[in-house]
């Protein structure tokens, strides 16, 4: 019997357990961003999300068109639609789902976030917690 550690070095490295993706799009969110992208006045790397301070909550959604992937940026690919997340935001954004609603008087694009925990009044901002990520 002997004491020795192991050569790790030697050792093919461990394959990556596949990581969730940080957002994902409902079926109608994705078909709304496809009809929107296609209809732009050019073609874009993809469709930025992100958060910023702002608002009577705290924090404010951002979303828009993305001119080019920023080398930090969380690429997802989901339902035909490119993602590109501001690293900022990761930790704040994981698990969310993108969906459009469709009402008789509005339309728009809603953010089920689990890291929220609370929203404003007018429903334009949030107050976000970083995600807890499990060991």
């Amino acid at each position: 019997m002997t004491d020795a550690a192991p050569n790790l070095s030697s050792s093919a490295p461990r394959a990556r357990r596949p990581r969730p993706k940080v957002v994902t799009l409902t079926e109608r969110a994705a078909e709304r961003v496809k009809a929107i992208m296609g209809q732009a006045e050019k073609p874009y790397a993809g469709l930025r999300v992100g958060v910023k301070n702002g608002g009577c909550a705290g924090s404010e959604y951002v979303f828009e068109y993305a001119d080019t992937a920023n080398p930090l940026d969380e690429v997802v690919e989901d339902k035909g639609v490119r993602i590109l997340v501001d690293p900022k935001a990761v930790l704040f954004l994981i698990g969310t789902e993108i969906d459009y609603e469709t009402s008789r008087l509005s339309a728009k694009f809603t953010f089920n976030n689990p890291n929220q925990t609370d929203a404003c009044g007018c429903g334009e901002s949030v107050t976000l917690l970083p995600a807890v990520l499990e060991a």
